[in-house]
């Protein structure tokens, strides 16, 4: 385990160093990237002041006002998560849906020691939401955001490890974190740590390789599979936990799989109908097998790898009536810009977002190249009638002059 930060440095924040390395670890990048990601803890000391992104008050408004429904909030007590029944009800005329939050019973649960899960920060909460993008997009891996909120002395999960690594962020009060090395390393999505649950138990019991007090500012970077508990301290404690689904190596065999598959359905030896009375692979394997190999030297997956990796994320806000607006006042010299997080890509002549994908003819596909810089444009600047298209299409929006 490093510890980014000892106790006699000043926090600060570069203007030039992306969300990483201004607000989560206090090592460069590239030392990062080297020595810790995927490989080994991170503590990270006063990394910097996280009430910007979320606060205690930001859990009242979320809970009691906003009319949050089920699975963007869990209850766990003891280790285990409470029923959503116990929580939830109907909001009275106009909004009898019954998986709404219920405030009264969840400050009853809370009273009586139970942890509240605020799940999916990234779609619900706007400067999590944002800070969630500019990670995503600074890491190439999707970012989820949860918080957790345990009152005094409680803990509201028992010892496990994540399929995914993990940033956590101290936003109120401490909480106590005991974490040990993995018994099962880079685990898979399908891998939970339930399947190693008596592994994860005795190991739970050995000597800790870390075993720290959170304060308010300090960061904790653990990879997928660290197992690790926490329980909160003298106070109410409150952590902001940014979830990195990491792509890995057996992602991109899934994705030259499928590739060589569809190669393959094109192939009408492949397609053949198995001889009558088959009771057995016997050669027909053998055959099946070089062909498959043949399909995976010839497959290329990049296509469908940035299709997949569209999918696992959302663009930035559009609001509509503000894009009405930019449509219905567009001039020469308005302002306009790339929508956030779109992972737009150029195939060709053709403009691949989030979004859906727009062809263009040969003229217009350089300033399509240039409105892929994410600077601000003026419509002149693209082309009027290209900027027209594109803002009906929910590609670009308008910017600040």
């Amino acid at each position: 385990m490093r510890d980014a930060r000892t106790d006699s440095q000043e926090p600060g924040v570069r203007d030039d160093a992306g969300v990483l390395e201004a607000r989560l670890i206090d090592i460069g990048r590239e030392q990062f990237a080297r020595e810790v990601w995927g490989r080994t803890a991170l503590l990270t000391r006063r990394a910097g002041d996280f009430s910007d992104l979320f606060s205690a008050a930001a859990v009242d408004d979320l809970v009691a006002r906003r009319g949050l429904r089920t699975p963007f909030l869990r209850v766990a007590k003891d280790g285990s998560t409470i029923p959503d029944s116990s929580f939830t009800s109907s909001a009275g005329v106009g909004a009898t849906i019954p998986d709404q939050l219920d405030d009264t019973a969840l400050w009853r649960s809370f009273a009586d020691g139970a942890t509240l899960v605020l799940q999916a920060l990234h779609r619900t909460w706007e400067p999590v939401a944002d800070f969630s993008t500019r990670l995503s997009t600074e890491l190439g891996h999707p970012v989820q955001a949860n918080a957790y909120v345990t009152p005094p002395q409680n803990r509201g999960f028992d010892d496990h490890y994540d399929v995914h690594d993990v940033f956590v962020l101290q936003i109120a009060g401490t909480k106590r974190w005991i974490i040990h090395e993995p018994v099962h390393p880079d685990p898979l999505r399908d891998q939970p740590w339930t399947a190693h649950r008596a592994a994860v138990a005795e190991a739970a019991q050995g000597t800790a390789r870390i075993d720290t007090v959170l304060e308010p500012g300090d960061a904790l970077y653990l990879p997928r599979g660290w197992l690790h508990a926490a329980q909160a301290q003298h106070e109410v404690s409150i952590h902001l936990t940014l979830g990195i689904h990491s792509w890995t190596r057996h992602a991109l065999a899934e994705q030259l799989a499928q590739a060589a598959l569809a190669l393959l359905a094109d192939d009408p030896e492949m397609r053949t109908t198995l001889p009558l009375g088959f009771d057995g692979p016997g050669g027909e394997l053998d055959a099946v097998r070089e062909r498959l190999a043949t399909a995976v030297a010839a497959a290329d997956s990049t296509a469908l790898f940035h299709r997949t990796r569209r999918g696992q994320g959302r663009p930035a806000p559009l609001g509509p009536l503000a894009q009405l607006a930019a449509v219905e006042g567009l001039r020469p010299d308005s302002p306009v810009r790339l929508r956030e997080a779109l992972a737009a890509r150029m195939e060709g002549s053709r403009l691949t977002t989030r979004v859906g994908w727009l062809d263009f003819p040969e003229t217009d596909r350089p300033a399509v190249v240039r409105l892929l810089d994410g600077e601000v444009h003026t419509a002149e600047d693209l082309g009027v009638e290209l900027v027209a298209r594109l803002l009906r299409a929910g590609v670009v929006v308008p910017a600040e002059r």
